[in-house]
């Protein structure tokens, strides 16, 4: 048997509505913590389940001898992002585990290839399984990728394990964190994604809520973190500025050559100046707003991602 590890690990699982699978999967991960770790904790995050989750959760506690295992309940539902946060802000490892679904498709030996990975540089490294991801994430990943310039591709997670050293820089950029992976993607350091196979059939599927929820954060994360609505509204106000330009041109032509109703060149000629007036100050406002949501959500000023000290 290898070695264990020296160092601290902290495993943050989110629960809501979780009881027919947490039980199994808290056992299954104290078995692979216990094994690899001297020391170690167990954070789950109860999102107000109104199922039997927490009873389930505190049977499995009963099994795990030794584990420090922390229950925290959020007040009302809020969704993962925000439970994560409050989930990663009470972790205290050198490296922390955030599992986004106790429903797991993957065998128990990637939890430890992950942590390998993270230790050979990076500091996020995310578990992807392999397979064909369904028709709405698929559309949302690629949009995302396509509004972003960084160079790691987003796509479906299961888990991913995070670096102190990356938790420490995304508190600096941001003081909310509205989705945790475009964060970390944009952190400027070592991302890594690494694909599985899976080896089983997930059971549990979202409830309404959550399913709610997760397409608010969809959309709230386009905006936020992508430049696809920044684009999209400036060549929408471009075009409308030259119609409105091209209304005025034909106007005056029309008044020149033929003969228009008294009053109506007039008129229109003043409603095509305020509207062209009118989306150039749009325009200018979307490209404050889009400086201040850059400034808010997207990065700090620079980004370093790491430091090489060479002496003679």
């Amino acid at each position: 048997m290898d070695e264990k590890q020296k160092s601290f690990l902290s495993a943050v699982v989110y629960v809501h509505n979780s009881g027919k699978t947490i039980r199994e999967f808290l056992i299954m991960l104290f078995q692979v913590l216990v094994e690899n770790f001297e020391h170690f904790e167990i954070i789950c995050v109860d999102d107000s389940s109104s199922d039997d989750s927490v009873i389930q959760m505190k049977e499995a506690a009963g099994l795990m001898k030794g584990a420090t295992l922390n229950l925290l309940y959020m007040s009302y539902f809020q969704g993962i992002e925000l439970s994560m946060n409050a989930g990663t802000d009470l972790a205290i490892g050198d490296y922390v585990f955030e599992f986004d679904t106790s429903d797991y498709d993957y065998d128990k030996s990637l939890i430890m290839e992950i942590f390998r990975m993270a230790q050979t540089g990076f500091d996020v490294v995310s578990a992807c399984p392999a397979k064909k991801q369904r028709f709405s994430s698929s559309f949302f990943y690629k949009l995302f990728n396509k509004g972003t310039t960084g160079k790691y591709e987003m796509r479906t997670e299961s888990f991913r394990i995070v670096s102190r050293r990356v938790i420490n820089r995304v508190g600096s950029m941001n003081k909310t964190i509205p989705y945790r992976k475009a964060v970390y993607a944009s952190s400027g350091l070592p991302v890594k994604g690494l694909a599985y196979e899976c080896v089983k059939t997930r059971e549990q599927g979202k409830d309404k809520l959550e399913d709610s929820y997760r397409k608010e954060l969809a959309a709230n994360t386009l905006i936020l973190f992508t430049d696809l609505g920044y684009h999209f509204s400036i060549r929408m106000t471009l075009l409308m500025m030259l119609i409105t330009l091209l209304t005025g041109v034909y106007a005056f032509v029309f008044y020149i050559c033929g003969n228009p109703i008294e009053g109506w060149t007039t008129t229109m000629l003043f409603m095509s100046f305020a509207f062209f007036g009118l989306f150039g100050i749009l325009t200018i406002i979307v490209k404050y707003l889009s400086v201040i949501v850059g400034l808010l959500f997207k990065r700090q000023q620079y980004m370093v991602e790491g430091l090489e000290k060479i002496t003679k």
